[in-house]
């Protein structure tokens, strides 16, 4: 039997701003006593994207869910952090299957929808992050461009574990999302995922699980982990104009030739094998290079210059 807490849970984390919210809409307590998860949930591509429900979809079963969104489309923002941004939230009405999960569109980046969840909208510090589900992979060195990887970057910097999911999808969708796209493969590895963050530590060093499946893939498609590739995935196309003053973006199309990027890479898994890519990500970005050697070869250097001072 499950039953919902009537007042303000007694496990403190940040006092709910929002006006006209019940104060433990999330307090879901089994015949245990023992809460369930707190999961939120958020993604780049805005608070009506398809996808966002279904990562929602994904999650239900596994806990309590929270829904905190940007209010419009956020794809390629990266981690940042915009000030000029109003950070105003307002409820937003998602329905999942015939539920009604909390959910809430933020004024600001895919990280500061995070930051807004944990400090004014979570009654309990969340048990997982979801950044997701994308409209588009996001594997090798593009992965600091996204706002979906940003997002679960900023929840793990925060402490929570963080899933980012990506779905293969065509180039058209990536920032004008598509109710035609099937997202069965992808709710149910995204719920596979999450139900291990929920159960395990991960490793030290392991900030951010980075799930990304081909749009091939079925709930039977196997997954491997993978490295993120050193290549560029989406690479970029400059823009065509006569006059500088006219407006003009820089395109990108898919590498065309992935089966020359590294075998153990997230790139080839997704694009060549067509299997599901995860990656662990870490928040250090410190190069693996040996130190000694990369400082000798700066003393070396210091030896040629002249004068001393420009050294």
């Amino acid at each position: 039997m499950v039953q919902v807490c009537k007042g303000r849970h007694a496990i403190a984390w940040r006092p709910l701003l929002v006006e006209n919210i019940q104060p433990c809409y999330h307090c879901t307590v089994t015949k245990e006593n023992k809460l369930s998860p707190l999961i939120l949930i958020t993604n780049d591509d805005g608070i009506e994207s398809p996808g966002l429900r279904a990562a929602a979809q994904a999650a239900l079963p596994l806990g309590d869910v929270l829904v905190v969104a940007p209010n419009r489309q956020w794809s390629g923002a990266g981690r940042s952090l915009p000030h000029d941004l109003q950070g105003s939230i307002a409820p937003y009405s998602l329905r999942v299957n015939g539920r009604q999960p909390p959910a809430y569109q933020v004024d600001g980046s895919p990280a500061a929808a995070v930051l807004h969840g944990l400090f004014e909208l979570s009654s309990r510090k969340p048990a997982l992050l979801i950044s997701g589900i994308n409209y588009g992979e996001n594997v090798g060195a593009d992965i600091t461009i996204s706002g979906t990887v940003g997002a679960a970057l900023e929840g793990a910097a925060n402490g929570l574990p963080a899933l980012a999911v990506s779905l293969q999808t065509p180039k058209e969708t990536h920032t004008r999302p598509s109710e035609d796209i099937d997202f069965t493969a992808a709710i149910h590895f995204t719920r596979f995922f999450a139900r291990c963050l929920l159960e395990i530590k991960l490793p030290f060093d392991v900030d951010v699980l980075k799930v990304d499946v081909p749009s091939s893939a079925t709930p039977e498609t196997a997954w491997r982990l993978t490295r993120v590739s050193r290549h560029t995935y989406f690479t970029s196309v400059p823009p065509e104009r006569e006059r500088l003053a006219e407006p003009a973006r820089i395109d990108y199309e898919p590498l065309p030739h992935p089966e020359q990027t590294e075998p153990d890479s997230d790139i080839y898994a997704l694009a060549v094998d067509r299997v599901i890519s995860v990656s662990p990500l870490s928040h250090d970005l410190t190069s693996r290079v040996d130190r000694g050697v990369l400082e000798e070869r700066f003393l070396g250097l210091k030896r040629h210059c002249l004068p001393e001072s420009a050294c």
